[in-house]
């Protein structure tokens, strides 16, 4: 048969290209062809209408909703979460053969057509799953939308306070900060190094500035659509404002979103429905947020929030090494999960805060938590080398691959891996991850950038401390994994092997 796939994830950095590859190489297997389209962060390359129009049926692996659905209309389909289709691509190779098979057509899709007319940003809640699912849906759509804003701004901060120190000398981090905005606007010279400190620096607090905003006002939007976004970004402006910070910006993006969803069920007259969405119910619904934040909530939240920086900042030798241990075994734990995604969550926000020194608390989570994300690929990669004969013929080609997902910060690259053996691997991955952090925060070593794994090394504080706390995880990790699978061999490797002897021995007789 002839099948396509559309795949996303919320993030659209890791999930959504390994769940193309993995649809591919099972539809390969089972004699099929696979055509996938990945809508990711770096946007996505259409499929060719030709390829659709010969497509027998489709396949929806997406944790949002898919861009131009128009163009599979009335083709069988299955539609399943992305995880799924990294950890069972056969089964849902399977279960999109069956659904053609049984010739039920996808109905016709309506709005506009692929291509033309509006389209929104997008998100994907299942109406019908928990309310704790659902809260992490809603959640982790103003993460997603929000990353981006993180790295651009931490990675430019980073790189203004690199040129800083060439510039100024060791007061540079300081100095950086204190050159007023219209001496960059009237005065800019591009031979000079502070000049272009002070630019970074003040494009990456922009950058900075839309964090908590686009957090609340994309929670909002997951929740009540559209009518969500201009109260969910107002209560996120608010939140900056009265120094609730990410905490407010977590409780206006549900408010807001709530509110607008409330207000956009009223039973109004026909002559109002036009006017709801440009102007009632974002003047009312932000009108509330902004009641509540400012009379209401907004001071206790800032003072949680200052509370919880005095805490990280008071934080110190034991304290702080547990602290690691703890966000590290999270990273560990189910790799790019929803605890994994908690603990990034708390590091990527803890980059917001505003004040912090060099050698910030703050700083030193986010290289603790991005270190040991990097653990957990790394660690497969080099077990497959040092022990190949533990592992399938895809799971040694699949360690090729973890080598540089690891590198880069993709704890996803150990999925394949943990997918066929959990409880081993996760086992593994947390002691090793755990241990990565715990010595990361011994070292002290600092990280002002979100996201990069090695390329953002020279961005770094203490980076040989750094490199060694991954090496040392990643030896600990191999060694436990090693260790597990080789007390219980899978019956799989054992399968293949023997039918490797075999071929050979027909060989070696011809």
């Amino acid at each position: 048969m002839k099948l396509v796939a559309v795949t996303s994830c919320p993030t659209g950095i890791a999930h959504t290209y390994m769940a193309a590859e993995a649809l591919e190489q099972a539809g390969r297997a089972a004699g099929h062809e696979v055509a996938v389209e990945t809508q990711g962060a770096a946007g996505s390359m259409p499929l060719d209408p030709r390829v659709i129009a010969d497509a027998d049926g489709v396949i929806y692996a997406a944790d949002l909703e898919v861009k131009d659905k128009d163009r599979f209309a009335g083709k069988p389909f299955v539609d399943v979460g992305v995880k799924k289709a990294v950890h069972d691509a056969p089964g849902v190779i399977a279960a999109a053969v069956a659904a053609v098979e049984s010739g039920v057509p996808a109905p016709a899709a309506t709005g506009h057509a692929a291509g033309t007319g509006p389209t929104g940003p997008t998100t994907k809640v299942d109406s019908n799953a928990g309310v704790g699912t659902r809260v992490r849906q809603w959640l982790m759509t103003g993460v997603s939308y929000m990353i981006p804003f993180v790295a651009a701004g931490g990675i430019l901060i980073a790189l203004s306070f690199m040129l800083a120190q060439l510039a100024w000398g060791d007061e540079g981090v300081v100095r950086v900060t204190e050159v007023p905005l219209d001496d960059l606007m009237t005065s800019f010279n591009v031979v000079s190094l502070q000049d272009w400190a002070v630019l970074l620096f003040q494009t990456g607090g922009v950058a900075f500035g839309f964090l908590v905003p686009v957090l609340s006002g994309f929670i909002a939007y997951a929740i009540a659509d559209r009518p969500g976004l201009v109260p969910g970004f107002v209560g996120g402006s608010v939140s900056v404002l009265v120094g609730a910070g990410f905490l407010g910006g977590l409780v206006t993006g549900f408010l807001a979103g709530f509110v607008a969803l409330w207000i956009a069920r009223w039973k109004v007259p026909k002559g109002v429905r036009g006017v709801m969405p440009v102007v009632v119910i974002p003047l009312l619904s932000s009108f509330v947020v902004g009641l509540v934040m400012f009379v209401i909530i907004g001071r206790p939240i800032a003072s949680l929030m200052d509370g919880l920086s005095s805490w990280l900042n008071g934080l110190s030798g034991s304290n702080l090494v547990l602290l690691g241990v703890l966000l590290g075994a999270m990273m560990g734990f189910d790799l790019g999960g929803p605890i994994n995604k908690v603990a990034y969550t708390f590091a990527v926000t803890g980059l917001a805060t505003e004040g912090l020194t060099a050698d910030a608390t703050q700083y030193k989570v986010m290289a603790a938590v991005m270190a040991a994300g990097m653990v957990a690929p790394l660690a497969m990669a080099l077990a497959t080398v040092v022990r190949k004969k533990l592992f399938t013929h895809a799971e040694q080609e699949n360690g090729k691959a973890a080598w540089l997902l690891g590198a880069s910060f993709i704890s996803e690259g150990a999925i394949p891996f943990a997918a066929a053996d959990p409880w081993r691997v996760i086992v593994s991955s947390v002691a090793g991850s755990a241990v990565t952090g715990g010595i990361v925060m011994a070292f002290g070593s600092t990280l002002r950038a979100p996201h990069g794994g090695i390329w953002v090394l020279p961005l770094i504080g203490n980076p040989l401390g750094f490199i060694l706390a991954i090496v040392i995880g990643v030896v600990v990790m191999t060694a436990i994994v090693v260790a597990l699978k080789s007390a219980k061999p899978n019956p799989l490797v054992e399968a293949e092997q023997a039918a490797d002897e075999q071929a050979a021995l027909v060989g070696q007789t011809a």
